[in-house]
């Protein structure tokens, strides 16, 4: 027996001097799958406290935990409001990243811990709101139409979709009706994911019409100029159409995530990527290329100050979007391919400014004919434009001609967005609908049965 004993008290060693190693290496070298989950989480509470004014708790559980990774499951945040930072990790040890908020451009995660430096990262201070009592867009003020079919079709859970938590439909330049899910309302800054790759391309078209810059640029970074990239244009990245290398699978430790989340510099990282398909003839999806049009968009306004200021002053100001918030990364590059915080009705005066082909009370804030040569196919596919804009809706981006045979208008064109964000834009019926929630890819919904049952029922 006492053989025995000793034998369990030697494993019972063993068991604990294995798990004190497996502590210590978690603590001290963390394996990136780990700090790209935690990374995750301190950035969308962070976003989400700071930004939205949500609890912390609710975000961790609803946003974070619900619908991802079984690791996220595992995550645990700290919130240190007057330092403006949020810090998460493995049961909020191992692996841990932080990120903090800055004036004027939201939360960035700071993989480098250089909390100092980011925060003397800041942007242009939001403007006060729009007149309450003035008519949407130019105030705040709302006429919800009266007909009992829309009130319908946006009272169908099953056509506003699982987790929707904003839904604006503006017909004719006002706002006809609207929706709000459980703990949001019209006030509600909500993420757009992907969509803001559409606003950061018509930020691109600001700096073009300032003639700062050109669709035809190449050679665009310096090490790009002694190799193949040189050929790369400004044109062939707003298409998706570079031919570099990026893998944007959010599943696990990919080029996408390790870009959001692992790296400091964004756009460097981007821009170090190889060539792997034809210049213009392969079309590739990159979040990647979106951060690196932010580069060169704000390169060539020069003044540093200037440009972290540009996307309100130009864009935002003008529209009325008083609630955006276009979020940089540690070192001051806008994450135009991820991160713009808006109120649905502020997502809604951008669609209605692209349907008025970048006019906005009777000023052209974008050069002419640049929304109509956003929205032509682009060369290398079938479903998206040549500027950041999805010909075919959410679901059928491997589809040419769903969208009119699910019953839509040929001329309507999409914003997409991760987890269920859709803007759909329809100018021949002076038509724009936003939907935005938390609707990950594989619940399926659709957002086009709803929009098709507007189109009618607004005719």
């Amino acid at each position: 027996m006492r053989i025995v004993a000793k034998i369990v008290k030697w494993l019972l060693g063993l068991v604990v001097l294995a798990v004190i190693a497996l502590a210590a290496w978690l603590y001290v070298a963390p394996p990136e799958l780990i700090r790209v989950g935690s990374g995750y989480s301190a950035k969308i509470v962070c976003s989400n406290v700071f930004i939205a004014g949500r609890d912390a708790d609710e975000v961790l559980g609803v946003d974070v935990q619900a619908p991802g990774h079984p690791l996220l499951r595992l995550m645990q945040v700290s919130v240190d409001k007057e330092k403006g930072t949020v810090s998460a990790g493995l049961f909020g040890v191992f692996g841990k990243s932080v990120a903090v908020v800055r004036d004027g451009l939201g939360c960035a995660v700071v993989p480098d811990g250089n909390i100092a430096a980011a925060k003397a990262v800041t942007g242009a201070a939001l403007t006060p709101a729009p007149p309450p009592g003035a008519l949407w867009p130019e105030g705040d003020r709302v006429d919800a139409s009266q007909n009992p079919e829309i009130a319908k079709i946006l009272d169908d859970a099953a056509l506003t979709g699982p987790g929707m938590r904003a839904v604006v439909a503006v017909k004719n330049g006002r706002i006809v009706a609207e929706r709000y899910g459980d703990g949001f309302s019209e006030k509600s800054p909500l993420l757009g994911w992907s969509m803001t790759k559409t606003v950061n391309a018509a930020i691109v078209g600001t700096v073009v019409k300032d003639g700062k810059i050109a669709m035809t640029n190449s050679g665009l970074f310096g090490p790009w100029k002694a190799d193949g990239r040189a050929v790369i244009s400004l044109a062939d990245m707003m298409a998706m159409s570079s031919g570099l290398e990026f893998n944007e699978d959010y599943g696990d430790v990919a080029d996408v995530t390790r870009m959001l989340y692992l790296e400091p510099d964004m756009a460097s990282f981007a821009e170090s990527k190889p060539l792997t398909g034809d210049v213009g003839k392969v079309f590739s999806y990159s979040s990647g290329t979106a951060v690196m049009l932010s580069r060169l968009w704000q390169d060539a306004i020069a003044d540093r100050d200037q440009a972290l200021a540009w996307p309100r002053v130009a864009l935002f100001n003008p529209l009325g979007m008083q609630s955006a918030v276009l979020e940089a990364d540690e070192r001051g590059t806008f994450v135009g391919s991820s991160y713009l915080y808006a109120t649905a009705r502020d997502w809604a005066r951008f669609g209605q400014f692209l349907l008025q082909d970048g006019v906005w009370n009777g000023k052209e804030i974008l050069p002419a004919g640049f929304v109509g040569w956003m929205r032509e196919q682009a060369p290398a596919t079938k479903v998206y434009g040549k500027g950041q804009l999805w010909i075919e809706g959410p679901g059928d981006e491997e589809s040419p001609g769903a969208g009119v045979a699910a019953g839509l208008p040929q001329d309507t064109y999409w914003m997409e967005g991760h987890d269920g964000q859709s803007v759909a834009i329809i100018p021949s019926e002076k038509l724009v609908v936003v939907r935005l929630g938390l609707t990950p890819a594989k619940l399926g919904y659709r957002p086009q049965t709803m929009v098709a049952a507007l189109v009618k029922a607004l005719k």
